[in-house]
């Protein structure tokens, strides 16, 4: 049923119909908008607006419908231009002419909004909790090869050896800082915009407050106009969810890297891999490789709405209806990725043999020459420069930093006694690298300690969070 029309001589036409019609998508924000309805009951029935039987009547068929929306007994129709305009024509149908009573004091402007916050923070919820999953089992993985070495690497170029672990758990304080910024939008997204009307507000007795403290929000709009075209919310969740995709993306591209016959350090599982219709020797990385590929989409989408968001003047605009795609879009690719993700993570094995190998190569451990002159009170840029012609020399008769001779070495620097020797092994590099988030494997262990201790708590206050939206919902 259409909610508005009073002063219109003819329907819209079909076509105008049709581009303006949300419900196809916005049907999804069904039982966010119910429960923002019986918020605005309340408020209602306490400035005495609705009669105490009446109140009663609408109490009843909300929750009604709440019950038949979520069993999909009642649906929407071709008719329906969104989704207020459906449920109010499931209300009118139970109640009558009293079914169009919730609109007092409310616009579809102010009632989108809300209905848009709260869905968006039970969702991202949600995303928290699957990506405190992907955390947990990246550092769990980690823990298993504390102490194997392997290559780290700078422009895709062997650079120094590190311990493996520590490139695992590097991803892990990545996501962190995503969970960090999803508490920091759930406070910032925590405003309600009921009351707020069209646009200036009402002139009827009601309480946005009371309505905000119902719906769980932290508090009311403090400015009607910005409340109905405020999509700061939306457009900071995309970029949070781009930037998710983004650490994913890069998580993606090292397994795939590490799966190759190349580097053949990675063996996926079965289960998180696929094969050829062509060639039955192939284990592709899929997952590993839809991980990066949706990195685009999501980043894609928060360019849509920041483009769609640019430039529009005063409060509400029609373009707004654009906002929700972008955001269902990403928020359905996270829950459908994460799981999977981490259940590759979970499940790959590692090589530990071959990345051992691979450590000493590229002349990675020059720097152990370079700081053993630094050692030796010689300054770095000296140091550098000598380790650089050690380097050479190994190069022009094809051989490794310690297959130097003694006279090799005093030859390049008179500091390069037979003591630089003992730097010039894998594990006395790693062990020696005891700085302040370094890679030695003592440091290593006691760093995923810590982060799985965060993790922990951190998953237990966004499950308390998602358990307290819960009760807000059912109430």
């Amino acid at each position: 049923m259409a909610l508005w029309g009073g002063r219109f001589s003819q329907g819209a036409a079909d076509a105008t119909f049709a581009l303006s019609r949300s419900i196809d998508f916005d049907w999804r924000l069904a039982p966010y908008d119910i429960r923002s309805s019986l918020a605005h009951l309340d408020n209602l029935e306490s400035a005495q607006l609705l009669s105490g039987p009446d109140s009663t009547a609408i109490r009843a068929a909300l929750r009604e419908l709440a019950s038949e929306v979520a069993s999909n007994r009642f649906l929407p129709i071709s008719s329906d231009e969104d989704v207020h305009s459906a449920l109010e024509r499931g209300l009118s149908q139970k109640l009558g002419a009293l079914g169009g009573a919730l609109r007092a004091g409310r616009s579809r402007n102010d009632q989108v909004t809300t209905d848009l916050r709260l869905f968006a923070i039970d969702h991202i919820l949600e995303i928290a909790l699957l990506i405190a999953d992907v955390q947990s089992a990246l550092l769990e993985k980690a823990a298993q090869y504390v102490n194997d070495a392997a290559p780290g690497f700078t422009h895709i170029q062997h650079a120094q050896p590190i311990s493996f672990a520590h490139e695992l758990a590097k991803h892990a304080h990545a996501l962190a800082r995503d969970l960090d910024r999803i508490n920091d939008w759930l406070t910032r997204a925590s405003v309600s915009s009921l009351g707020a009307g069209a646009l200036g507000g009402s002139s009827l007795s009601l309480d946005p407050a009371a309505t905000a403290k119902s719906l769980g929000f932290h508090s009311s709009f403090a400015n009607s106009i910005d409340a109905v075209s405020d999509r700061d919310y939306v457009a900071e969740a995309l970029f949070i969810f781009s930037l998710i995709g983004v650490h994913l993306s890069r998580i993606g591209e090292e397994w795939t890297l590490w799966a190759s016959t190349e580097f053949g350090w990675a063996k996926i599982s079965d289960a998180y891999a696929t094969g050829s219709s062509i060639m039955p020797q192939k284990k592709n990385p899929d997952i590993a490789e839809l991980a990066r590929g949706k990195s685009g989409r999501l980043t894609g989408n928060l360019v849509a709405l920041l483009t769609m968001l640019k430039g529009l003047p005063f409060a509400y605009n029609r373009d707004l209806q654009e906002d929700k795609e972008p955001l269902f879009d990403s928020i359905d690719t996270l829950l459908l990725l994460l799981p999977a993700l981490t259940g590759m993570i979970a499940t790959t094995d590692f090589d530990r043999r071959k990345m051992a190998a691979s450590a000493p190569l590229g002349f990675s451990l020059a720097t152990e020459i370079a700081d053993y002159l630094v050692g030796k009170k010689i300054p770095f840029a000296i140091a550098h420069e000598a380790a650089g012609a050690c380097v050479a020399l190994c190069e022009s008769t094809s051989r490794q930093l310690h297959e130097l001779t003694d006279e090799e070495f005093l030859g390049i620097h008179q500091g390069l006694d037979a003591g630089v020797r003992s730097g010039l092994t894998v594990q006395g590099a790693l062990a020696s690298r005891t700085s302040t988030g370094g890679t030695a494997p003592s440091l290593v262990k006691a760093q995923i300690e810590l982060a799985l201790a965060a993790n922990t708590a951190q998953r237990s206050a966004i499950a308390s969070k998602a358990s307290t939206f819960l009760e807000m919902m059912s109430a």
